[in-house]
């Protein structure tokens, strides 16, 4: 009696190695015959394994494998050049520093889908037992899982390794804020015209950077604005004037008192409307370390002060515009397309302010409102105009 020939099998194939372990293949929606990534031990293991890619294809969740063994290195450097143009000259350097001094020593010449999340675990391990801080890790880790994500999106690998990692703590600092007077004395302190720039970063909020990348058509003396669409930033020692942070570009109105100071100051400014409000004295764009050594810290000292940065200035102004005139205006003020990432960066309670909460209540159970007329001063006026004290 004649044997009975095996069936046909309808997907893939499958041989016998000379070692008795099985090699299955099958043929990729592109017509290439790939084998699979590992031998069986027996004929059943294989055929399993042809069945789940077989499903794999038929579900459009098959991947090249060959995409997924190009390097973190080479991917990186593809994903950076993609998504540069879009972003700022100083994140830009940031990433590219990032890739070259931690994602590639570490990771670079390995194949995309050879990594696992443990791999990760290590590698952000290894970097806390370097003693790198808190912040660099998680910028590094941040980047890493862009560039994993984008392997994804694009098909290169089933999911990201980035996942399940637990990352050390930022720690957690909480800005000097300072009161208005105590501003005050520190601007009377600053030597001219760094005084000026110290009052805008006080009593308008803004950033060091968009102060310092102020030019002369900015400010409307007649209307009393400032337009606020520049910043100057430094990346690996270079100087680039760009967008403000998410681009956000924002009109701010001007204490009356700040804005006879500056027009003062304008008619002896040199130079066109695209001059620099700021300078060195060579005329240069001013560079943050150098300018707070020579100037604003030594105006800090003068008004009997310790501790205060250049940005605990706006912080301080964000804390008091959020407590008179509300969370709003206080952001549109400092420049936020979002309102929490003004509570939870900026505005910090106002000392005392439960006190007169209390006080408020009191008035409030023996059915009297006077207390509401202290809430008048939160309403936005819709301008951003509110929250800007009258005097430097």
């Amino acid at each position: 009696m004649a044997a009975k020939r095996k069936p046909r099998r309808s997907f893939g194939r499958v041989r016998k190695l000379p070692s008795g372990r099985y090699q299955a293949r099958y043929l990729g929606p592109d017509g290439i015959l790939r084998p699979a990534d590992r031998t069986f031990a027996t004929l059943t293991d294989a055929d399993r394994w042809l069945m789940r890619k077989r499903i794999e294809i038929e579900e459009g969740r098959w991947l090249d494998p060959a995409e997924g063994r190009t390097t973190v290195r080479d991917w990186s450097a593809r994903w950076l050049a993609a998504v540069a143009p879009q972003l700022k000259h100083k994140t830009q350097a940031t990433y590219r520093s990032l890739i070259n001094s931690r994602i590639n020593p570490a990771l670079g010449d390995r194949e995309l889908l050879s990594l696992r999340p443990i791999m990760i675990t290590e590698w952000v391990a290894a970097m806390r037992n370097e003693g790198l801080s808190a912040s660099r890790i998680r910028q590094a880790y941040r980047v890493l899982s862009q560039i994993m994500a984008s392997a994804v999106d694009n098909d290169l690998i089933p999911q990201t390794p980035c996942r399940g990692v637990r990352l050390p703590r930022m720690p957690q600092t909480e800005p000097h804020i300072v009161t208005p007077l105590e501003a005050s004395r520190i601007v009377r302190s600053a030597e001219r015209p760094h005084d000026l720039l110290i009052a805008l970063l006080a009593f308008a909020g803004l950033r060091v950077g968009e102060a310092f990348a102020l030019r002369r058509s900015d400010v409307d003396v007649a209307g009393g604005f400032l337009l606020v669409d520049e910043n100057l930033a430094e990346a690996n020692g270079t100087l680039v004037f760009d967008t403000p942070k998410s681009h956000q570009k924002r009109l701010l109105r001007l204490a009356p008192s700040l804005v006879k100071r500056l027009a003062a100051y304008l008619e002896e400014l040199p130079g066109g409307e695209d001059a620099l409000l700021f300078t060195t004295a060579a005329g240069k764009p001013l560079r943050y370390n150098q300018w707070r050594k020579a100037y604003f810290d030594p105006a800090v000292s003068a008004a009997g002060l310790t501790d205060v940065t250049p940005h605990d200035l706006r912080a301080s102004h964000g804390t008091w515009v959020a407590d008179r005139y509300g969370v709003m205006t206080a952001a549109r003020r400092l420049g936020h397309s979002n309102a929490s990432v003004t509570t939870r960066h900026y505005a910090r309670p106002v000392t005392g302010r439960d006190d007169q909460v209390a006080q408020a209540s009191d008035a409030w159970l023996s059915g009297h409102d006077d207390a509401l007329r202290a809430r008048r001063g939160h309403d936005d006026d819709g301008n951003g105009s509110a929250g800007v004290p009258a005097r430097v």
